[in-house]
């Protein structure tokens, strides 16, 4: 395909794709499928070889939020049954982050509900963060904490964070339609003072909640005049008790096509594979490490993940390697101007994602982190309809996921979490 080649040529070169030529990659049909993956493959080895780099979670604070994102299971509103507890202390942190790290995990995320951290929240984050370097030598700590205040970052960064995640989730025109607690314009705030205090950035988004192919690209394009390191794509876990509970709207087909489209317009990022890839990929799991180079190994926030060692399995069976410790996640021109704290576009290359000045001007830094790390958490009772209110892209729910009647199951979620907050072993 003429569209294949282009792509491939933009990816190796880090040069922006059109807008339509993103759009055509989401149209393309189940039977070139394969080539699709294959192309961006090709940008995926450039740029990361067979490399995975391995994420673990530790959710520090689980439910009680008081925003009302209609996706995530700790709205207050919600009724799914999950784990509810608040701050973990900096030792059963530690000790829940060594586990991950056992597994092979480069990264720790620390995340916690709520609309965003006092000060108070951040001593207590700073402290977790320096008992877990102390226990682990190298390792990268990510915080997601929700919406940061004046100076916040900063703090984060001297106790030793390495980045900061904050998901956009979706694109500008639609966010009112899933959150009403705060604004798009907050999150976008956030995660720049992320990067002006030198943390590496991560931002990412949520496919599955009723959104249309544009509504996609534009989050996509949004996320690489962003520039951050790393980009969480999450696909949405239709948790039975929230709005979205029955929205089934994801093919593995069509997340194949999606992490694709996000490889060619972010070339040079870390993409991971983030909530929802049992959920929706299942058997076509290992499809996607030929577009993606990380993952979350274990469990998610509130949600069962794949086993540990399944993932590190699935990974060797698929040919490729987990990424070691002592090993640059990102490209050298990326990893450069971050060390350097640049995050100053090269403008040859296009703005965003895709185009760090290899020679690191002064400014701001990022790097990436947490995928389903995004700051789920909510309030309110009221029924929120599905972005742009359809079933995205003209798809229907696929048979597999309705029952007799109709109606879209959620009985295939499994809402349990291990380890940190539980008297479960870590699945990890």
């Amino acid at each position: 395909m003429d569209l294949l080649n282009t792509l491939v040529d933009k990816g190796l070169r880090r040069e922006l794709p059109t807008r339509e030529e993103a759009l055509a990659v989401l149209a393309t049909s189940d039977d070139e499928l394969l080539d699709v993956v294959a192309a961006a493959g090709k940008v995926r080895r450039q740029w990361f070889g067979r490399r995975v780099k391995l994420n673990y979670l530790v959710n520090l604070k689980s439910g009680l939020c008081p925003e009302d994102c209609s996706y995530c299971s700790q709205r207050l509103g919600s009724k799914a049954g999950i784990l509810k507890y608040t701050w973990l202390k900096p030792d059963e942190a530690s000790r829940a982050a060594a586990a991950g790290v056992a597994g092979g995990a480069k990264r720790v995320c620390l995340v916690a509900s709520g609309r965003g951290p006092t000060d108070r929240d951040v001593d207590r984050v700073s402290r977790t963060i320096e008992a877990i370097k102390e226990e682990n030598e190298g390792i990268e700590v990510c915080a997601c904490l929700g919406l940061l205040s004046d100076g916040q970052a900063d703090r984060l960064r001297s106790a030793g964070a390495d980045a900061y995640n904050h998901n956009l989730n979706t694109s500008e025109e639609t966010y009112g339609a899933i959150t009403t607690t705060h604004t798009y314009a907050d999150r976008v705030e956030t995660v720049q003072q992320a990067q002006a205090a030198g943390l590496s950035a991560c931002s990412g988004l949520i496919a599955g909640m009723g959104e249309s192919d544009k509504d996609l690209v534009d989050v996509v394009f949004a996320l690489r005049d962003l520039d951050p390191d790393s980009v969480p794509v999450n696909f949405l876990i239709p948790f039975e008790g929230t709005p979205l509970a029955k929205e089934w709207n994801l093919t593995p087909q069509r997340c194949l096509r999606i992490l694709a489209m996000v490889r060619f317009v972010c070339p040079d990022v870390e993409v991971r594979l983030a909530g929802g890839r049992e959920v929706h990929l299942r058997s076509m799991q290992p499809l996607a490490l030929h577009l993606v180079n990380s993952i979350f190994l274990g469990d998610y926030l509130t949600s069962e993940g794949q086993a540990g060692q399944t993932d590190l399995d699935m990974i060797a069976d698929a040919g490729f390697e987990v990424e070691g410790a002592g090993t640059t996640t990102l490209p050298r021109h990326r990893a450069d101007a971050l060390n350097g704290g640049c995050g100053t576009q090269d403008a040859a290359a296009g703005a965003g994602c895709g185009s760090h000045d290899d020679a690191g001007a002064a400014g701001c830094g990022s790097h990436g982190g947490g995928g389903g790390c995004g700051p789920c958490g909510g309030h309110g009772e009221q029924e929120q309809q599905p972005v742009g209110g359809v079933a995205g892209a003209g798809e229907s729910v696929p048979a597999s996921r309705t029952d007799a009647a109709g109606a879209a199951r959620t009985d295939l979620v499994a809402v349990r979490r291990r380890g940190a907050g539980t008297d479960l072993a870590p699945n990890a």
